[in-house]
């Protein structure tokens, strides 16, 4: 079995830190994106989170040259059931039901939760967008998850966003239920996508994740953006090296 695989497997057998109620983290474990317990010191918090140091295959990354493939198309079947809106203390996230497919090529992933960055975590070409959306999916054979990524941009109002920042808890570990929040808002037109083999962007930052990151934006509202800075102004992992991976960009 391939190491990468194997990592996967033990992932999927574990618990899993992105399907937390509060947050998708190492549980008991205080991390933070600056100081003491900042990315920088990731690594040195506990044996669980050391892979944040010494990994290879490390996620956020800047997205520069890339390679073009006949990466098979992602097909998407969410659907628009609410969940539970939690503020976990490091982002707002939105745990959901069951149910809502991602499905690229032979590989089948189940949402579990979105949440979201400021600035973007992943970088094209050393810049960042305003914001980063990550939906967190399951794969279905247990082993591993597939993290779909958007990056979003000041500009025309997002309807589920702005109601995501509406209902919002300002308060740490406090939570509030919605019945109809539709994830598909927040996909740009395209679904042209760059793909590389990467870790959790928080600790225990496993390298256990195939992401797809939309080459696309999407646009918010500049004042919906601000209400979420307000809350979280830098919760940013820094780009990881390469690590003489490839990235691919689909046709």
């Amino acid at each position: 079995m391939e190491r990468r695989t194997f990592l996967k497997t033990l992932a999927a057998l574990s618990v899993c830190p992105l399907c937390a109620g509060r947050g998708f983290a190492a549980e008991g474990m205080h991390w933070s994106y600056e100081g003491a317990t900042g990315p920088e010191k990731w690594g040195a918090l506990s044996p669980e989170s050391a892979v944040c140091s010494a990994g290879s295959q490390q996620s956020p990354i800047n997205i520069t040259t890339t390679t073009k493939a006949d990466l098979p198309p992602i097909a998407l079947a969410w659907q628009a059931q609410g969940g539970t809106v939690i503020n976990n203390g490091h982002t707002i996230q939105i745990n959901v039901p069951g149910a809502s497919l991602l499905t690229t090529g032979p590989d089948t992933y189940e949402l579990v939760q979105y949440h979201f960055h400021a600035p973007s975590e992943h970088l094209v070409d050393g810049k960042n967008f305003a914001m980063e959306a990550h939906f967190v999916h399951k794969n279905t054979k247990g082993s591993g998850f597939g993290v779909l990524g958007v990056f979003m941009e000041a500009g025309e109002p997002n309807a589920a966003f702005a109601k995501i920042v509406e209902i919002m808890p300002k308060q740490a570990a406090a939570e509030v239920t919605v019945n109809a929040i539709d994830p598909t808002g927040f996909l740009p037109k395209s679904l042209a996508y760059w793909r590389y083999e990467g870790s959790l962007t928080t600790p225990p930052c496993n390298e256990v994740v195939d992401w797809m990151v939309c080459v696309d934006a999407i646009q918010a509202s500049r004042a919906d953006i601000d209400r979420f800075t307000a809350l979280y102004p830098m919760n940013a992992r820094p780009a990881q090296s390469i690590s003489r991976r490839f990235v691919l960009r689909s046709s």
